[in-house]
């Protein structure tokens, strides 16, 4: 009971509010939407884009994980990764989280049909209600394929970006969401193991719960080959140049290594290493994307 009453009496901070967005998260999905723009064209990008409507995606990004905030505040208080999240504690209410939410989504929209154009806006839009409502209020409990048929949601950003340069849906960026889509499993999968227990004290039907961790670590060993085969993709349709596919060959072989050494057991914290190694993998090819975009220009 003493508990409970704090809680009740304790007073959100901003950096309660910061939290409620992810912004660890929201930042690895900005670095993919501004290379989604830089690759949509060969002179520079508007500052008015370029400021505004990464600003705009981010804080749709940010009510979308608020809103998996609410949704997911029973599981969070759970979780030893998620118990002291603010509304997991009772920092902030459900209704300040959700109105917060709004008032994120509704900023950051109105940015991007100020200053981008409306496919973007209206993109962005399905983007965030893929993630909010779709993925964290239907498909987290009901299947565990859940984050892969979830996965296309945060896989967005950077046709996000493309579209808010151009307008357009080409080929180009389409290929940049499926290689975020093809990651993501392997990604999410690998922590999955690592939290195995809490999920199923939790009641998530995630892989590992419910169909074990071999059968997981041959599904990430399966993503993971067909993820570099995709990322080998922009090279092949003349996307990006030999600098690129050297570095998503190298960058590549070292998440095999690692989802090998996941299925083989053969180191301690091979999960959790796995799963850190596959950010610094997303973040490196999107950085050899662009650098190798710009090194194409001046050839």
């Amino acid at each position: 009971m003493a508990t409970l009453l704090s809680k009740e009496h304790t007073h959100a901070s901003w950096r309660d509010y910061l939290e409620l967005t992810k912004p660890r998260v929201v930042v690895l999905m900005l670095i993919t939407s501004l290379v989604g723009m830089f690759l949509a064209t060969r002179a520079g990008v508007p500052w008015q884009v370029l400021i505004f409507g990464n600003l705009g995606i981010g804080l749709c990004a940010g009510a979308a994980a608020a809103v998996n905030h609410v949704v997911d505040r029973r599981i969070d208080s759970i979780m030893a990764r998620t118990h002291k999240r603010p509304l997991a504690e009772g920092r902030v209410s459900p209704t300040a989280a959700l109105s917060f939410a709004l008032v994120l989504a509704v900023s950051g929209l109105v940015l991007l049909l100020s200053f981008t154009n409306e496919l973007a806006a209206w993109l962005t839009l399905a983007s965030l209600l893929g993630y909010a409502v779709i993925y964290t209020g239907f498909l987290k409990r009901a299947t565990p394929q859940n984050i892969v048929i979830g996965g296309l949601a945060g896989a967005a950003p950077p046709l996000l970006g493309w579209v808010a340069v151009t307008g357009q849906i080409t080929a180009e960026p389409l290929l940049l969401v499926l290689i975020i889509f093809a990651w993501t499993p392997p990604h999410f999968w690998a922590l999955a193991i690592h939290r195995k227990a809490e999920y199923a004290k939790a009641d998530i039907p995630m892989l590992p719960v419910t169909h074990g961790e071999h059968y997981t670590k041959v599904h990430i060993l399966l993503y993971t080959a067909m993820m570099i085969a995709v990322s080998l993709l922009p090279f092949v349709i003349h996307m990006s140049g030999l600098l690129y596919l050297l570095c998503a060959i190298g960058l590549g072989a070292r998440f095999m290594h690692w989802a090998w050494v996941l299925y083989r057991d053969s180191k301690p914290h091979a999960a959790i290493n796995t799963f850190k190694y596959s950010i610094w993998y997303l973040f490196l090819l999107f950085i050899a994307l662009l650098v190798d975009h710009y090194l194409l220009l001046n050839l």
